[in-house]
């Protein structure tokens, strides 16, 4: 059924979070590489990120989506023969699916133009350097940075992020394409190997299309993601710089595969995809990462949830207004509350160290979902115990549905 050309906030709302995969069926059983296949073939690429107090950020997605399932299948998508999933820089360092891999030479290509100015001052002051990692790559790969830097003929301060030339000149060679991430290290450092030898000969093989054929194909992959989108929501999925986006999207828009639309009190002009589907409702309940896809553009955000959300990572304590590392609680089709989260690996307890209720939610039937939500977070990150909130106007509530779970 056709879908209309003017929509509601809350028929977006619905149309993002069926496009995203919150009303796919979650597993009955056991999940397996359908399942995360089936999540992936949605989104496209996962957001990565070091941060590690509650959960790396990659393996969250997943979870809000399927449930509790398995970390070790998308270990193995990411670092395992035939590899399913690539590392590059996507929407900022993401696992992206390798088929789309081809889609992306074209950013490997104009490296000179879109990497970091430390990346490209390596390569042009000290370009004997980048040819001796390359060479260490080959010979020695998989291999890590350090292991690079302790035979290095040569060694500078570090700069920015602790990152030496020899990460310098890795990181180059990264997004060059020339090197990839062949997996990664406890301590969750990438081993570097050659992308020849890393990625499935089938993709490499994949001729390289012009760059606005690879333009239109990612936006397309944008508008499918997301559903409906205004234009700098699709631009903004996988970091597509302004030449060459806009005619794609004509050229999407002529193909009828994007569909202008207006959606109440959005401004400039909003594409609907033509795949898109209107479920009637949603039944999530469930915990969102601050880098999902889902709520990664705070501007939109704002527009689909009317939840103003900030990651405060880097707001000095004092100064934060809901916690470190805060993850929105999803209920139906709305944002029912926020809570800060931390994982005590040590004592196996799941600590809160604030809860709070958005407006409009009902307390009652947002404790006892949350409640249940967190006892399932805990047990599949391996804690056996959830702890009472420390603060937050929703401490008290939460506190009660937490201890009619246990």
């Amino acid at each position: 059924m056709a879908l209309p050309e003017s929509l509601s906030v809350a028929q977006a709302r619905r149309i993002t979070l069926a496009a995203q995969g919150f009303t796919d069926p979650r597993p009955g059983g056991a999940t397996d590489m359908r399942h995360l296949r089936r999540v992936l073939r949605r989104l496209h690429l996962i957001q990565m990120d070091s941060v590690n107090v509650l959960q790396r950020a990659h393996f969250m997605p997943l979870y809000s989506r399927l449930g509790p399932y398995p970390v070790e299948l998308l270990e193995r998508a990411a670092y395992r023969k035939p590899r399913e999933l690539f590392e590059f820089w996507g929407h900022e360092a993401s696992l992206i699916t390798t088929d789309l891999q081809p889609l992306f030479r074209w950013r490997m290509a104009r490296a000179h133009e879109y990497a970091w100015g430390n990346m490209r001052r390596i390569v042009a002051e000290q370009p004997e350097l980048v040819a001796w990692v390359l060479d260490e790559v080959r010979e020695r790969g998989p291999i890590t940075a350090a292991e690079i830097e302790h035979d290095a003929p040569r060694r500078t301060d570090h700069w920015g992020w602790n990152w030496s030339v020899v990460k310098q000149a890795l990181e180059w060679l990264f997004f060059t394409g020339q090197v990839t991430a062949a997996e990664r290290t406890t301590s969750f450092a990438r081993r570097y190997d050659l992308t020849e030898r890393v990625l499935p000969r089938s993709v490499l093989d994949v001729a390289t299309p012009a760059v606005p054929d690879a333009f239109r194909a990612l936006v397309g992959l944008s508008a499918r993601a997301l559903g409906v989108a205004a234009e700098g929501e699709l631009r903004d999925y996988f970091r597509l710089p302004v030449e060459g986006f806009k005619q794609a999207v004509a050229e999407l828009v002529e193909d009828r595969v994007l569909i202008p639309v207006t959606v109440a009190g959005w401004k400039g002009p909003v594409y609907l995809h033509h795949e898109a589907r209107l479920p009637r409702w949603v039944r999530a309940a469930t915990l969102v990462s601050p880098f999902d896809p889902l709520i990664w553009e705070r501007a939109r955000t704002q527009r689909l949830f009317d939840l103003n959300y900030r990651i405060e990572i880097y707001v000095p304590a004092p100064q934060r207004l809901y916690g470190y590392y805060v993850l929105p609680f999803l209920l139906g089709d709305r944002f029912a509350a926020r809570v800060d989260l931390k994982a005590d690996r040590k004592t196996g307890v799941l600590q809160i160290p604030a809860a709070w209720l958005e407006p409009g939610a009902d307390p009652d039937e947002t404790a006892v979902a949350l409640a249940a939500e967190l006892h399932q977070l805990a047990g599949w990150l391996g804690l056996h115990t959830v702890a009472a909130p420390d603060r937050g106007d929703f401490a008290g509530a939460l506190a009660a549905g937490l201890a009619g779970v246990a």
